[in-house]
């Protein structure tokens, strides 16, 4: 079976799913685009990483992270290896000493690992055939700026210091997600004043 490397394109609300979110993968040097719906804490682990935010505790990924790097363990790769029943099943495959490992994962929490760990995300051609889409036009990928919930208009308004103490008090009380949307106002800002 051929593998296809994916990248993240984006990261946003699910159209078809009230409450959750989709992360899309797209085919490196091609049009096809995976889509895959994802729970609210599922997408916030994968934009903290992306965001390179840093939590004052550790989320379940990162104190995951840290273990297998305190044991010395790497992970080489993410592999969404199939698609059942409209689930789709990921590996992360590992490397200690040499040895190779294969770890069964929630294919929301393999993408959450590979992005922490900054390893390829890869697929099979069968795949991308059953549940891919193919897009018409180029869409750049993203591995910084991440989609979240609309802006309200009381907070585009605000001025960048009055931004900055929000973020601050957003990151305190671990709201990662208004924490991201914060952010992307605050970067907003900053490349219209240049």
């Amino acid at each position: 079976m051929n593998k296809v490397r994916l990248d993240i394109m984006a990261l946003s609300h699910s159209v078809t799913q009230s409450h959750n979110y989709a992360v899309v993968l797209g085919e490196e040097n091609g049009k096809r685009r995976l889509p895959i719906v994802i729970g609210g804490f599922e997408a916030q682990a994968i934009a903290v990483a992306l965001e390179n935010m840093t939590p004052n505790r550790p989320l379940t990924h990162d104190l995951f992270k840290n273990t297998l790097d305190a044991y010395e363990i790497d992970v080489k790769e993410v592999i969404i290896n199939n698609l059942l029943d409209g689930i789709f099943y990921a590996q992360l495959i590992c490397e200690q000493d040499g040895n190779i490992m294969q770890i069964d994962a929630r294919t929301s929490d393999a993408i959450s690992m590979a992005v922490r760990y900054g390893c390829p995300i890869y697929t099979f051609d069968f795949i991308m055939e059953s549940a891919g889409v193919l897009l018409d036009e180029e869409v750049e990928p993203t591995q910084k700026k991440v989609p979240t919930r609309p802006k309200t208009t009381s907070i585009e308004d605000m001025n960048l210091l009055s931004l900055e103490k929000l973020l601050d008090e957003a990151l305190q009380k671990e709201d990662y997600e208004k924490a991201a949307q914060i952010r992307d106002i605050i970067s907003s800002k900053k490349t219209g004043d240049s």
